[in-house]
């Protein structure tokens, strides 16, 4: 598995887990790196501090693009996903569009419903698609 892949995914891991805790992740980030146990790639810091700070309009964005879907109703591995699909399509300059969509897909893919990788697919292939009209 690719370096950013497995960043991803320890992103996805700290963004998770701090969501079912109730934890602020960057909170969660910086006490798992003091104990030893943080990631070894500074991409997944970047993500999870990306995540973080672009959240309010990463939500709405998500909110807007998934008909029918409330953000509270998805399946919280989904949200995530789609968290860090979306910050990387908005924000990651170094990211290809296309790999933000498939990276978020790919994630979901073995972790959660079998109806998830085509509705990430759906949500991020969307806002990609209006990506230059959007204001961040």
């Amino acid at each position: 598995m690719p370096a950013r892949s497995k960043a991803r995914k320890r992103a996805l891991d700290v963004l998770y887990a701090a969501e079912m805790r109730g934890q602020e992740p960057v909170a969660s980030l910086e006490a798992a790196i003091a104990e030893g146990e943080g990631p070894t790639n500074v991409y997944t810091e970047t993500l999870v501090r990306g995540v973080t700070e672009h959240r309010e309009r990463i939500d709405e964005l998500l909110a807007q693009y998934a008909q029918g879907w409330a953000l509270d109703r998805m399946p919280a591995v989904d949200r995530t996903a789609l968290r860090i699909g979306a910050f990387e399509l908005l924000y990651a300059d170094d990211v290809p569009h296309p790999v933000a969509v498939s990276e978020a897909v790919a994630l979901v893919h073995h972790l959660s419903t079998d109806d998830s990788p085509s509705f990430v697919n759906g949500v991020l292939g969307s806002m990609l698609r209006d990506r230059d009209s959007l204001t961040l």
